[in-house]
C-alpha cells in the first residue's frame, strides 16, 4: 500500500496523571468504555482489546439514539508498554499513539492517516474530542 501521499494528521493532549495510569486507561475496555466519544450524543457500549503484536481491537462506537453506529477496528503492528502502539485500522490507514512520561503528567501524541471522505479539519477536529475526552476521565478517577 502506498503511504507517500497521504495526509498525516496529529492530535495531543497532556494527561495530569502518571503514565502507567495513562497507559491503563487508554488500552483496558472497562475504561475505553468510559471515554471513547467524540461527543454527549455517542458512546462506546463495548470494547475488545487483545494488545500484542498481530493482536486486535474493536470498540462499538454509536450514536446514543441508536440512528448510527459502526465498529471501530484493527490490528496491532507495534506494541511497546507504557511507551507507544501501532496499528492498522480496518480500511488500510496506519495509527501511532506516544505515550511521553513528564514527570507526574503523560503527553499523549496521536498521529493517524486522514481518509478521503470527512474533511481534515473534521476529522482533526473528531479526534482531537476523543483525546479531550480521554484526558477528561483519566484527570477524573
Amino acid at each position: 500500500m502506498e503511504t507517500a501521499n497521504k495526509t498525516r494528521i496529529t492530535v495531543e493532549t497532556t494527561v495530569n496523571a502518571p503514565i502507567q495510569k495513562v497507559w491503563d486507561y487508554w488500552i483496558k475496555p472497562e475504561h475505553i468504555t468510559k471515554w471513547n466519544a467524540a461527543s454527549d450524543d455517542w458512546h462506546t457500549p463495548w470494547a475488545e482489546n487483545d494488545l500484542r503484536v498481530g493482536g486486535k481491537f474493536r470498540a462499538r462506537m454509536e450514536a446514543k439514539d441508536g440512528s448510527f453506529g459502526f465498529d471501530f477496528e484493527g490490528t496491532y503492528d507495534d506494541v511497546q508498554e507504557n511507551k507507544y502502539l501501532e496499528y492498522t485500522i480496518a480500511d488500510g490507514r496506519k495509527v501511532q499513539v506516544d505515550f511521553s512520561s513528564q514527570g507526574n503528567s503523560t503527553k499523549v501524541t496521536e498521529t493517524f492517516e486522514a481518509e478521503n471522505t470527512n474533511s481534515i479539519e473534521m476529522q482533526r477536529g473528531g479526534w482531537q474530542a476523543i483525546m479531550d475526552n480521554f484526558k477528561k476521565y483519566a484527570e477524573s478517577k
